[in-house]
């Protein structure tokens, strides 16, 4: 059996309380490496009215899971015997970032994996309010994307890449000052990262929060911490309708659409000592979409 290395190492995941989520999963995972982990979430409060069903993947079912607190997933790591505690906190409020590792801290110890999987979604476009969209998945769901503002702007950039990068330097901060030995920090990004017509400024944090893993990963090297990013093709958590899962799935060559479970394999993999000497990389998970 390979030994990861995880045992009783302390793990931080924002975005975790979809129990269909990656962040959930990503947590389970750790878990059952016998890692202590620290979920991170926010309740979304938007309405789902108007959307079709809360029964079955897609828009509404989606929203209605994200609007959940962490217990589903707590419970889920306390069944394999894990040890897990959670703290609810706007990301976008700057003050948030050395409060949430203060409650980590306080809660299992000193964080010696960050993931951060944390991201606000919503469509824009250079196009007007109202135009005809390049994107099929507008037209699956309630809500379409508006003409870019500064608005729309913020309320991604400040959640999908401020908020990870602020939390990337207080996790050195706090690594550096105790003089630990080794650290691991994963960002979780999209393959649509280079080019994302119709949710612009979704695609465009993520690049951003690609070059910063890259120049973290420089920087921070000789401290002893990896900083990877994984970019991730189509995955289920619960946004993906039976319809548009067969128009997805001949853009991936290996023939399915991706699960949770799938990223946080290669999550928990980056994290383990299996991988010592893998740093400053984007790593695709997405059966060949998009290579």
């Amino acid at each position: 059996m390979i030994d990861t290395g995880l045992r009783d190492k302390v793990v931080l995941v924002t975005g975790a309380n979809n129990p269909h989520g990656i962040g959930a999963a990503v947590a389970r995972a750790f878990a059952t490496q016998r890692a202590k982990v620290f979920l991170h979430y926010l309740r979304d409060k938007r309405p789902t009215q108007g959307c079709a069903s809360t029964a079955s993947p897609g828009e509404a079912f989606y929203r209605t899971q994200q609007t959940k607190d962490a217990q589903e997933v707590l419970k889920s790591i306390g069944d394999i015997g894990g040890e897990a505690h959670a703290w609810e906190a706007d990301l976008s409020d700057v003050r948030a970032t050395r409060t949430l590792f203060d409650e980590a801290e306080r809660a299992v110890g000193s964080v010696s994996v960050l993931v951060n999987n944390a991201a606000h979604w919503e469509g824009d476009t250079f196009l007007p309010t109202g135009a005809d969209l390049p994107n099929r998945l507008h037209e699956l769901w309630t809500e379409r994307p508006n003409q870019i503002s500064a608005q729309s702007f913020e309320r991604i950039f400040n959640i999908n890449t401020r908020a990870p990068v602020l939390l990337m330097a207080e996790f050195a901060r706090r690594h550096i000052e105790r003089r630990a030995a080794r650290g691991c920090i994963v960002n979780v990004s999209t393959d649509g990262a280079h080019c994302f017509p119709s949710e612009i400024s979704y695609g465009a944090s993520k690049f951003a929060l690609e070059s910063y893993t890259r120049s973290a990963a420089k920087e921070l090297g000789p401290s002893g911490i990896a900083v990877n990013a994984v970019s991730l093709g189509p995955v289920q958590t619960g946004w993906i309708t039976p319809e548009l899962e067969r128009e997805i799935l001949p853009t991936i060559p290996l023939g399915k659409i991706g699960t949770p479970e799938d990223v946080a394999d290669v999550i928990v993999f980056l994290a383990s000592d299996q991988a010592l000497w893998v740093t400053g990389q984007t790593i695709c998970i997405g059966g060949g979409h998009r290579m």
